[in-house]
């Protein structure tokens, strides 16, 4: 899975011709590793219709900061350069699906 920094996030997630699912996440948050599978299986199934990427808060606060981000994981999906969703929390994967629905 794609990492984006505060550098690239312009060009990789805003700039995207795809809608681009974000998962703000760190290397200490536990929910955060547990999506690592969910997101790639994710990214591998869905990767015609949607762009799958992460960004580390710690590494990252401009993008962070920015999109107000206070908890982890927070997952936000961007479309024409906007966020459009944003979601909280780990979740299984049916239940991404099923929230992510409306945007893809």
């Amino acid at each position: 899975m794609a990492e984006v920094t505060d550098g690239d996030f312009g060009t990789e997630v805003l700039g995207a011709y795809l809608p681009v699912l974000v998962e703000f996440t760190a290397d200490w948050c536990p929910p955060c590793r547990q999506m690592g599978p969910v997101l790639a299986a994710l990214a591998a199934e869905e990767g015609d219709r949607l762009k799958v990427v992460q960004l580390d808060v710690d590494t990252n606060p401009d993008t962070t900061n920015a999109y107000k981000v206070l908890s982890m994981p927070t997952f936000m999906v961007f479309r024409d350069g906007e966020p459009v969703k944003a979601m909280v929390g780990a979740r299984p994967k049916r239940r991404l699906l099923e929230e992510l629905s409306d945007v893809l």
